[in-house]
C-alpha cells in the first residue's frame, strides 16, 4: 500500500513553521510526524503540500493510496484502523478527515465516502503551541517505539541517575558527570549526541543525533533538542527542531524553535504574563491574536531567524522566518519574516543578505543551501510582504 501525508486545514495555524516545511516534517517528541508514521507503517511516505514546497517534498502516487492527515499523530489504535481501510472508506474525527483510501487520480467526494469514526482519543497538532504542549506525551510514545526489544549503550559511572531503566543511549552517545532524573519520564540520547559535564536533566527529554547539551545546562521536561543542535542555559518544556543553537545562559520556556535558528548569549523568553492571564499568540490563519487557553507560552521562532545577545522576548512572541533581531528593549510580540531590527523598529532583511548568512550557517554543519531552499525562502519573502511595514 502507498501512504501519502497531506497538510490539511491545520497548516495555516502552524505557521511560521509550515512556511518552510510540510506539516509532516514538524518535530514533536523524539521524531517528526513523518518519522512516526513511517515507523508504525514500516514503509516510506510522500507528501501533498503547497506547490512551492513540493519540489523538495514531492508526492508519489500509485494505483491504490491511503491519504493521511499529517496533523494526526499515529497511535496503535489509529494505525490498526488505517490498515483496515477499504477503497472508498474514510476515517473521520468530528468534522475532520483523518485518512481515506482512494485509487490513483480518483476524485474523492467525502459525502459519498463511507464514514468510519476514529477510535480512541486523537493526538492532533492543530496549533503552534500544541507542539510543546503535547511534547511530553509524544516523547514517551516515541521512546517506547524506538527502544522496544533493544538495549541501551552503557551509561558512565561518573553520572548520577534516577530511574536508569528509563534512560536510553544510542551508539556513540556520550554523557559524563551529569545528573539524569528519568523518574517522571524517559530520557533519550541520540546517536553521537553529547551531554557535557555538570548538566542537570529531568525527563521526559530527547536529545537528537549529534546534538549537544553544553556544560551546566539545566533542562526540565518536557523538552526536545533536535538533531545537530547545541543548547546551554535553562530550558523548560520546549521543542527545538534541529540545527539550531541556544549555546549560552538564558531562559527558554514553553517555546518552539525551527531549524537554523540562533539565540544570542543571555537571550531570555518570558512564558508567563505579569497578571497571570491567558496568553494570546499571533495566528496567521485569522490575522489576529488567538486565545491559546494556556497560562504558560513563550516564543515561536521560524527557520533561519536569529537574535543578538541579551535579547528579551515578551510572553507569547511569534517570530517569522529569517528575521534578525537586535537592540535594547522588547521586540514586538509579532515579528514578521525577513525583518531586520528590534524594539526601535525594523526594516526589510533583503533575501540577498539573508541567503549569504544561510549559506555560511549551513556550510558550518556540512549541509548545502540548495536551490530548492532558496526558492522556498523567496516564496516566503513574497508571501509575507503584507506584514512588513517598510
Amino acid at each position: 500500500m502507498n501512504y501519502i501525508l497531506f497538510d490539511g486545514s491545520a497548516r495555516s495555524h502552524l505557521l511560521p513553521f509550515t512556511f518552510t516545511r510540510p506539516v509532516a516534517e514538524i518535530r514533536v517528541g523524539i521524531l517528526t510526524i513523518r518519522e512516526k508514521w513511517e515507523r508504525y507503517l514500516n514503509t516510506t511516505t510522500s507528501t501533498i503540500t503547497e506547490d512551492y514546497l513540493s519540489e523538495k517534498w514531492p508526492m508519489v502516487e500509485m494505483e491504490e493510496n491511503v491519504m493521511i492527515n499529517a496533523s494526526f499523530i499515529p497511535t496503535p489504535e489509529l494505525v490498526e484502523q488505517l490498515k483496515n481501510l477499504q477503497p472508498g472508506e474514510g476515517i473521520f474525527h468530528e468534522e475532520d478527515i483523518v485518512a481515506f483510501h482512494a485509487y490513483e487520480e480518483q476524485e474523492v467526494d467525502f459525502n459519498d465516502c463511507k464514514h468510519i469514526e476514529l477510535e480512541g482519543k486523537p493526538v492532533v497538532v492543530e496549533h503552534t503551541w500544541d507542539i510543546f504542549r503535547l511534547n511530553g506525551e509524544a516523547i514517551t510514545a516515541d521512546f517506547e517505539l524506538l527502544v522496544q526489544d533493544r538495549s541501551s549503550q552503557k551509561l558512565s559511572s561518573t553520572n548520577q541517575v534516577i530511574a536508569p531503566e528509563n534512560v536510553f543511549l544510542e551508539e556513540g552517545a556520550k554523557v559524563e558527570c551529569a545528573i539524569l532524573n528519568a523518574s517522571e519520564g524517559p530520557i533519550y540520547i541520540g546517536a553521537d549526541a553529547q551531554i557535557m559535564e555538570g548538566s542537570i536533566v529531568r525527563g521526559p527529554f530527547a536529545l537528537g543525533d549529534h546534538a549537544v547539551l553544553k556544560m551546566g545546562a539545566k533542562i526540565y521536561g518536557s523538552t526536545t533538542v533536535g538533531p545537530h543542535s547545541k543548547v546551554g542555559g535553562e530550558v523548560n518544556n520546549s521543542v527545538i527542531f534541529g540545527y539550531s543553537n541556544k549555546g549560552h545562559d538564558g531562559y527558554l520556556g514553553n517555546s518552539v524553535l525551527g531549524e537554523w535558528c540562533n539565540l544570542g548569549a543571555d537571550t531570555n523568553t518570558s512564558n508567563l504574563k505579569n497578571n497571570y492571564a491567558e496568553v494570546r499568540l499571533w495566528d496567521y490563519a485569522t490575522g489576529r491574536f488567538a486565545h491559546t487557553g494556556l497560562q504558560f507560552c513563550g516564543l515561536m521562532m521560524g527557520d533561519h531567524s536569529k537574535c543578538s545577545i541579551n535579547t528579551m522576548f515578551n510572553t507569547g512572541t511569534v517570530v517569522g522566518v529569517s528575521a534578525n533581531i537586535f537592540g535594547a528593549g522588547f521586540p514586538r510580540n509579532f515579528v514578521p519574516s525577513f525583518s531586520w531590527g528590534g524594539s526601535g523598529g525594523t526594516t526589510t532583511y533583503q533575501t540577498s543578505k539573508a541567503f549569504e548568512v544561510a549559506e555560511k550557517v549551513m556550510e558550518r554543519k556540512e549541509v548545502e543551501f540548495s536551490e530548492e531552499d532558496k526558492a522556498i525562502l523567496e516564496q516566503v519573502f513574497e508571501d509575507t510582504k503584507q506584514y512588513r511595514r517598510d
